[in-house]
């Protein structure tokens, strides 16, 4: 079953039957959207999903259309951090600063452009519209409309098998722990006092930043870096270590001084080590080899990574083993300690993607309803993405790494986008892609280059389905694509074979065939 297809199900007409009642008393009752002071009602399902964001919606649509008694709860809004505060606001808003950027570069072009002015009430507004496009898809109605039993409410284990809430109290065979994360506060000094954002928190302010104090380089940190300053605000980002640390380090720089060439105050190897505030006005006190140093602005975003939501679940009782990684889980994605209990998505400790979580939602159908064993959270090469304009897109282990566990082995192949026919047409040839090679087979690539997200979906489908660089050879590439670049890249690492001395001497000699 495809993880995403699940959300856009037909609709079920299967409801949890509660204790004593007839199928005709469920099919009548609407579900309980929020808290009261009625008596608990006590239910019966096959499957209980806690969080209704992108792992739990996934999860609960595909054991609904299956037929099954799903409860679902979400304390919050549906959709979770992805439709509301993270994914979809954020390339929102980072399309709203192409477009200012787009104005800027109009003349290299031969259009005549001025300078972008922001209208940061219109940017959120397109933002909003984004969301609420969106929202449909993920809204209590038309999960209840699959047949799944939506409550409002925060949920949390009464003993290993039951989930209660303020007015319900539920019996499972399944347990789902699908909660999601929400942004890492380090314990910065005077931090916690003082009046920073998040990624939950950013998308609203009232108005553009003056200045904008980011910490972490991340993928966030640097989505947010770019975009801000695209926009108008003055940026300057603060990272301990190296900026998107997890990606090929000669993309990573090259995406970093793209920043800095676009007014990115950019500064790598600087510990925060306290933060104060006055008034409108916050300073980031930092530590670095060169010394002490500081830097006040206007707004100051968090962005130094995530942790699992799991407070007031009382893991304890549901017999829930958990870290401050996630819930404890074998490759199957179901817990160590309890054989009920799945977890799925941020809160399973395993990464924190969109595309991860919609995985994870397709391997618990496939184990715990189709009974298929060979499903497991790790079964496929895992792509990332930062939409940073280039993008930097990475899959599978970087050169480093792959040089570091196989040796002198492994080889790179590289294909530059400034040789690429529509990179040139566009005028945007920054970049290239690297393929990983251990003795044909790819064991991981890395892209930057505008449309990296994209095309290194075509290296994915190749890892996930055990071809070799040799099959990435084998196609024939629409004229021009940008994609282009991974069929070169390939061709490239058979270059030498193909046009090397043994080369010459074989046709040498075939030639003298009649």
């Amino acid at each position: 079953m495809n993880e995403a297809d699940t959300r856009y199900a037909s609709r079920n007409e299967r409801t949890p039957i509660e204790d004593g009642q007839s199928p005709a008393d469920v099919a009548t009752e609407p579900a309980p959207h929020s808290a009261g002071t009625a008596p608990a009602r006590t239910l019966k399902a096959d499957l209980v999903v806690i969080g209704a964001g992108s792992a739990g919606l996934s999860a609960a649509a595909g054991a609904a259309m299956l037929g099954l008694n799903v409860v679902l709860y979400e304390k919050s809004e549906m959709g979770g951090d992805c439709l509301n505060s993270g994914c979809v606001p954020s390339k929102a808003l980072l399309y709203a600063a192409k477009q200012a950027e787009a104005i800027r570069e109009a003349g290299d072009y031969g259009i005549a452009a001025g300078t972008p002015q922001t209208d940061w009430a219109g940017v959120k507004a397109h933002i909003r519209r984004a969301i609420d496009t969106i929202a449909p898809v993920d809204s209590q109605e038309r999960f209840e409309g699959l047949g799944v039993t939506v409550i409002r409410e925060h949920a949390k284990f009464a003993d290993p098998k039951t989930v209660i809430s303020p007015t319900t109290r539920t019996t499972a065979r399944r347990i789902i722990i699908a909660t999601g994360s929400r942004a890492f506060i380090p314990p910065v000094e005077g931090l916690a006092k003082a009046p920073y954002l998040t990624n939950e928190t950013i998308f609203d302010i009232d108005r553009l930043p003056e200045h904008l104090i980011i910490l972490g380089g991340g993928p966030i940190g640097m989505e947010m870096a770019q975009a801000f300053n695209r926009l108008g605000a003055k940026v300057t980002l603060i990272e301990m270590g190296r900026v998107l640390a997890r990606a090929d380090a000669g993309h990573a720089e090259i995406a970093a001084n793209k920043l800095r060439g676009e007014g990115v105050d950019l500064r790598e190897g600087h510990k925060a080590s306290r933060v104060t505030h006055e008034g409108d006005s916050i300073t980031v006190h930092t530590e670095s080899r060169a010394g002490e140093d500081s830097v006040t602005g206007s707004h100051l975003l968090v962005a130094v990574g995530r942790r699992p939501v799991l407070g007031g679940l009382d893991l304890e009782a549901g017999n829930v083993d958990h870290d401050r990684s996630g819930i404890t889980v074998r490759d199957t994605l179901r817990s160590v300690s309890n054989s009920r209990v799945w977890s799925l998505g941020d809160a399973a400790g395993e990464g924190q993607f969109t595309h991860l979580a919609g995985w994870h939602a397709s391997v618990f159908v496939r184990r715990a309803l189709f009974k298929s064993p060979g499903a497991k959270g790790s079964s496929l090469p895992l792509p990332a993405v930062t939409y940073t304009s280039p993008e930097v897109a990475q899959i599978g282990l970087t050169e480093a790494e792959a040089r570091e566990r196989h040796g002198d082995s492994v080889s790179a192949s590289h294909f530059a986008f400034d040789e690429n026919d529509r990179a040139i047409a566009e005028g945007h040839t920054l970049g290239e892609v690297k393929l990983v090679i251990l003795k044909g087979k790819l064991l991981g690539a890395s892209i930057i280059g505008e449309g990296a997200g994209d095309i290194i979906q075509m290296i994915a489908l190749a890892m996930s389905n055990g071809l070799k660089v040799k099959d990435l050879t084998n196609f024939i590439s629409p004229y021009p694509t940008r994609s282009e670049v991974v069929k070169r890249a390939a061709s490239a690492h058979f270059s030498d074979t193909v046009f090397g001395p043994g080369a010459k001497r074989l046709v040498g000699l075939l030639q003298r065939i009649p």
